[in-house]
């Protein structure tokens, strides 16, 4: 339950649960086809509205794609960008790659487009003279508040970004003004775990040992 009387106090148990919650998150592939119980998706689309947003101007706008229709274009739009990447792949990665399952699509009870609305008048511009790619990153921030929500009920998130942005937008028919940033599968994971698939699948990738901070 929110707090709005006064501040909280965030404890030690508290913070030591949230950087458990950002180790264990995981961008995931596989999904159980269980539904969500009812009211979930719009509860952890209302948590993503909390996130912060430049000159408050909430610019994210989210659609729910449960249309069958809808979905095998988007999964045709998948396998076509999917196609094209694994064709750029040296020989000595194409096997590697076409092992790698790069999305939920098939499985995943629920599927939403995040766009970012270019022209939102709220906020009245503030912020966005000098970078107005701020309003995308505000809807990335929106996303990843999703995406906590989502872990903390054991729900999984995977983000799919291999896929045509134009042909998403003219496959929902979203207004002109209404800027792709991600679609997302969500449902509940087939396992858990506190590595990356892509470490797990031998990709050659590791998380870096530190963070990458230059002092001036």
């Amino acid at each position: 339950m929110l707090t709005l009387d006064k501040p909280p106090t965030f404890d030690a148990t508290l913070r030591a649960g949230l950087l458990d919650l950002l180790a264990w998150r995981r961008d995931v592939r596989a999904f159980k086809t269980d539904p969500l119980p009812p009211g979930t998706v719009e509860r952890l689309i209302k948590a993503a509205c909390l996130a912060p947003s430049v000159g408050l101007s909430e610019p994210w706008r989210f659609v729910v794609v449960d249309n069958p229709a809808l979905r095998l274009k988007v999964r045709s739009n998948f396998e076509t960008c999917n196609a094209a990447a694994l064709a750029l792949q040296d020989d000595s990665r194409q096997a590697l790659y076409a092992r790698l399952k790069l999305s939920g699509l098939d499985k995943a009870p629920v599927h939403i487009a995040a766009f970012a609305d270019s022209e939102c008048e709220q906020g009245h511009g503030l912020g966005r003279l000098t970078m107005p790619k701020a309003l995308d990153y505000s809807v990335a921030i929106a996303i990843h508040t999703l995406w906590l929500a989502a872990r903390l009920e054991g729900i999984g998130l995977g983000w799919v970004s291999i896929i045509n942005p134009d042909a998403i937008t003219a496959t929902l028919d979203v207004p002109a003004s209404w800027r792709f940033i991600g679609y997302l599968c969500i449902g509940y994971p087939s396992e858990e775990h506190h590595v990356p698939a892509l470490q797990r699948a031998g990709w050659d990738e590791r998380r870096a040992p530190a963070c990458r901070i230059l002092y001036r």
